[in-house]
């Protein structure tokens, strides 16, 4: 038997090999004797977390509007994938509230949020979490008392988070997980009260 990574599901499956036939069990810490083996897993985790650690990860709010309906949810992974054209990467959970407002408007707004913003993160913890229902026009507006604008696409803009990224939807990638990914052109970016708008390339094409 031998230890690898599954080329399917990336995670540590024992490999049978025997009798011309290949197949993959998934490996349970009840199937290791306790002692050393629970010992050595706990420490390849601690590794795991301690180099994971040292990717870039922040907290960030993504919002999105359309039809009147407004809705915005926390990510915390963000990258520029691409300078020229401006290009922006979000990871965002599936099935979220502000996932059909992406889809009709085919755009959304990513601004970082100052870690001792308490403000947004309560307005906005609860979309940090695994997806329930879609938005309602009947629910609240987590928007609501708070001073709002919009730049390029109608996306909700918080003025109280100081940097904001005004995105086109340019692809979105299904994971096959929990997670997918938005790949959005950068068509106008507000700093410190201060507004850019970015002429988009029209070499690229965005979703049909």
């Amino acid at each position: 038997m031998i230890s690898l990574i599954h080329p399917q599901y990336g995670n540590s499956r024992h490999l049978r090999v025997g009798m011309g036939r290949i197949s993959w069990r998934s490996w349970d810490v009840r199937d290791a004797q306790p002692g050393v083996s629970e010992r050595m897993d706990e420490q390849q985790n601690q590794l795991v977390d301690g180099a994971l650690t040292r990717l870039p990860s922040g907290c960030y709010l993504m919002t999105a509007a359309n039809d009147g309906v407004r809705s915005g949810m926390l990510v915390h992974s963000v990258v520029q994938c691409c300078a020229d054209p401006m290009l922006i990467c979000v990871a965002a959970r599936k099935g979220h509230k502000i996932d059909p407002l992406i889809r009709d408007s085919r755009s959304f707004a990513i601004g970082i949020v100052e870690p001792s913003d308490k403000l947004v993160a309560r307005r906005f913890r609860s979309t940090d979490s695994v997806p329930t229902e879609y938005l309602s026009v009947d629910e609240d507006d987590p928007f609501d008392a708070v001073e709002t604008q919009k730049l390029v696409t109608g996306s909700p803009i918080l003025m109280r988070c100081m940097t904001w990224f005004d995105c086109e939807v340019l692809r979105r990638i299904d994971l096959e997980s929990e997670m997918e990914l938005f790949v959005g052109v950068v068509v106008a970016v507000m700093h410190n009260n201060e507004q850019v708008q970015i002429e988009r390339d029209s070499s690229l094409n965005g979703l049909d």
